[in-house]
């Protein structure tokens, strides 16, 4: 079954589809009007795809006897070794109701598929995580959502009084909270190893809002802040989902911030300095510019992630959000 935008545009494709051969001669069309108004698509794969939800991604469900494949393997099949390509590249047409902006929208979108956990494999059942093992003094509600949004958008934040170190973090939806799983948890930050996985929780409720070690509230909600990076599929198609690495993608940077001046940055906020530095290239007439800082472990560069990300650099008559992403 494929459900259209408008009973017009059904109209339209079985006036034009039905009885036509696909090959001269053969395999005839036959199509007719279905029962059912809606169509529910939980995910997108060979069975099902919904052209307006890119980010459901396609799951694997086990490792049964597969079918003898007409073209061989998708070029989007996991590697053997993890991480694998991005998934299919998913049309958009020019009038899709994803499209929720008037910006200009890239036709294709893109997801990485998860990398691949033995300690975490399914789905998760809710769009809250639970996150434990978090430093004390180092750790806030901001920090946290630094590192969580490159996954998903982050709705609310929530430190838990009756479990020191233990936060609860409402995503957009229980995709995001796959994807922090499965590439967050386990992560060593400030000496401490992060422990990620899924809440019984559906919804972060503030209730029991305390003051944090750092003088921060426990609770924060950033739904309405402009950091979240997946409100539209144009910003969504820009983000390339992967796991924390040693090499951080900075942007959004004024043209006058130079290598020293991020070092010092660094310092001045007690997190390890990086070790490489390279500064992409810029278009005469840029506002900001763009690199990469490479770190001396994937440790030392979450840490700057994780306490930089969205920093506001200030110059004369104007100030920057500069971004961070591994």
């Amino acid at each position: 079954m494929v459900e259209f935008e408008s009973v017009q545009c059904a109209q339209k494709a079985k006036a034009a589809l039905n009885g036509a051969d696909i090959y001269a001669g053969c395999c005839t069309l036959k199509i007719e009007y279905a029962r059912p108004t809606r169509l529910n698509v939980i995910k997108n794969d060979n069975e099902s795809w919904d052209y307006t939800k890119p980010y459901l991604v396609r799951r694997d469900r086990g490792k049964g006897r597969q079918k003898q494949a007409i073209l061989g393997e998708h070029p989007s099949a996991y590697a053997d070794n993890g991480y694998g390509l991005a998934c299919p590249l998913l049309p958009l047409t020019s009038n899709s109701r994803y499209k929720l902006t008037s910006v200009d929208v890239p036709d294709m979108v893109s997801y990485p598929l998860p990398q691949s956990s033995p300690s975490y494999s399914g789905h998760a059942a809710s769009p809250v995580a639970m996150v434990s093992g978090l430093h004390p003094s180092k750790m806030n509600c901001t920090r946290i959502f630094n590192l969580f949004c490159l996954y998903g958008n982050i709705e609310k934040v929530k430190f838990m009084k009756s479990v020191p170190g233990t936060a609860l973090v409402e995503m957009g939806d229980e995709y995001a909270v796959d994807r922090a799983i499965t590439h967050l948890n386990s992560i060593k930050l400030f000496g401490k190893r992060l422990n990620v996985c899924v809440s019984k929780q559906h919804a972060v409720i503030p209730s029991q809002v305390f003051e944090l070690e750092d003088g921060s509230s426990s609770y924060k909600d950033f739904a309405m802040t402009r950091n979240n990076r997946f409100s539209s599929a144009g910003q969504a198609s820009k983000n390339i989902i992967q796991p924390p690495s040693a090499v951080l993608h900075y942007y959004n940077v004024p043209p006058c911030v130079s290598q020293d001046q991020l070092l010092k940055l660094c310092r001045e906020h007690d997190v390890p300095g990086f070790i490489k530095f390279k500064m992409f290239d810029a278009k005469p007439s840029s506002k900001t510019i763009s690199g990469l800082l490479e770190f001396d472990s994937k440790t030392e560069a979450v840490e700057a992630l994780t306490v930089l990300n969205h920093y506001q650099i200030r110059i004369p008559s104007k100030s920057f959000v500069g971004c961070l992403g591994s």
